[in-house]
């Protein structure tokens, strides 16, 4: 049963927040033009620049505001407070994005936002500064004065890890308490159709590095004998899968997804898998995507084609990222791949693993009085189209790190994305017609949620169960 929000409050939201989206769109064009690249080998002082264009943006709203960096990219906290008796809304984007690319593959130059056939193309258009532009807008269609209290947690380095979120939460958490969090940094099930993200998988990266010799040698004179570096670990990674293409990778675990209409077409069209080329696994598509493990050798260094000299290579390496089930542990997980790759090395070839990265999966018991009030917003925004439970095989570790530090808070992982996004690929882009629907469910969350009594807001959340493991310092 979900709270009665009279029929003429909904079409002044709706109005208003149709009359705002001229503005929003300037805003977020605004943001988009700034190359807030966080990794290291981009200019980092335009990832400040972001940071003080998203504080300016919460401040003309009226939140308190303030700039926070623990040891890596600045974070913009906003606070509004509750009205008597209300809950406090936390709502989560992030600011930074992914470069560009060697820029071949777009059509448009990536931080001019460009519209074409109804979608905005621009890296970080959609990931994620459309999820920071979603929340602005909630609070402009509230005039500034929402029926709840909100925080607003914009972060400006998940795109390399949120390395300092944990120490961000362990100093300023209690800044970010709050009843539910909606995490506007996932995609909906397709063009016209909302959706709720239940269940993300974790993730673990690493580089290994194989060496066969001290130094390079003449591969015609010691060619045959001598196993070089690249042909070793080329035969490694091919050991990761069998020969269906499954992960070969013993003691990880795997679960089965919801049963939703997905085909082969349609992963063809989405992915653009070129015609003849399989697809790999066993079991549903949608199950390998979303609830069992992955893997993707994601870089290789060794000499190039047009630099390569007649050697054996002494040593290459590769960087390796698996992906795990939601309730996967990322520690134990690990080691399966560890062992693995050990027992395979071949020809007692030298190997070295690195853990480079490691992230909690998540799954929601999505049930419970405010998931309620969530689903019928999406209802309403989407006029009548009810919104689908779905799975991410992405793994978004923030994820879990807020619903460990916030254990009571309901959890909405809701996006802005579609199934041509393309996030973190060239011509990323938003749906625009897409992007006001956002804009529009995340007002009438607010003011869904505004109209809840407090002992049922703090009362009966929905549980969330995640995994974490230790990270490797």
């Amino acid at each position: 049963m979900t709270t009665k929000l009279p029929a003429d409050r909904r079409a002044a939201l709706t109005r208003r927040v149709g009359e705002l989206m001229p503005e929003v769109r300037r805003d977020l064009e605004a943001l988009t033009r700034i190359p807030s690249v966080s990794l290291d080998s981009f200019d980092q002082t335009q990832v400040d620049r972001s940071a003080d264009a998203v504080a300016d943006l919460l401040r003309a709203e009226g939140l308190d505001v303030e700039v926070v960096r623990e040891g890596g990219r600045p974070a913009v906290i906003g606070r509004l407070a509750a009205p008597d008796g209300a809950p406090t809304i936390t709502l989560y984007a992030h600011h930074d994005v992914q470069p560009p690319g060697d820029g071949l593959g777009w059509e448009s130059a990536p931080f001019e936002p460009t519209e074409r056939d109804g979608r905005l193309y621009g890296r970080g258009a959609a990931d994620d500064k459309a999820g920071v532009m979603a929340h602005v807008a909630a609070l402009r269609a509230h005039d500034g004065r929402p029926p709840t209290g909100v925080n607003i947690f914009v972060e400006g380095e998940e795109e390399i890890g949120s390395d300092s979120l944990a120490t961000i939460l362990e100093r300023h958490g209690h800044k970010l308490r709050a009843d539910a969090i909606v995490l506007a940094d996932s995609t909906n099930w397709d063009i016209g159709t909302p959706a709720l993200t239940t269940t993300l998988r974790g993730m673990i990266r690493v580089v290994v590095t194989v060496s066969t010799l001290d130094h390079s040698v003449h591969s015609g004179m010691f060619g045959g004998p001598v196993p070089d570096a690249l042909m070793a670990l080329v035969r490694l990674l091919a050991s990761l899968h069998d020969d269906d293409g499954g992960v070969a990778v013993q003691g990880l675990r795997g679960g089965e997804a919801a049963e939703l209409d997905y085909s082969q077409e349609r992963l063809r069209q989405e992915s653009g898998l070129l015609d003849g080329v399989q697809t790999i696994g066993t079991g549903s598509l949608l199950s390998r995507q979303w609830t069992r493990p992955s893997i993707t050798t994601i870089g290789i260094d060794a000499p190039s084609v047009d630099t390569a000299s007649n050697t054996l290579v002494p040593s290459a390496r590769a960087k390796v990222s698996m992906r795990i089930a939601p309730d996967e542990d990322p520690h134990t997980a690990y080691q399966a791949l560890l062992n693995h790759l050990s027992r395979h090395t071949p020809w007692g070839a030298k190997i070295d693993v690195h853990l480079d990265d490691e992230g909690a999966g998540f799954q929601a018991d999505a049930q419970g009085p405010m998931y309620d009030e969530v689903r019928a917003a999406f209802e309403d925004a989407w006029e009548g189209t009810k919104p689908v439970d779905i799975g991410v095989g992405g793994s978004i570790p923030f994820v879990a790190a807020f619903a460990e530090q916030f254990p009571q808070a309901a959890i909405f992982v809701t996006g802005v994305e579609d199934p041509d996004t393309r996030a973190h690929g060239a011509n990323e882009s938003l749906h625009l017609g897409e992007f006001e629907r956002v804009c529009l469910a995340e007002a009438l969350l607010l003011e869904r949620l505004g109209r809840m009594k407090p002992r049922k807001v703090l009362h009966s959340q929905a549980r969330s169960d995640t995994l974490r493991g230790p990270r490797d310092e």
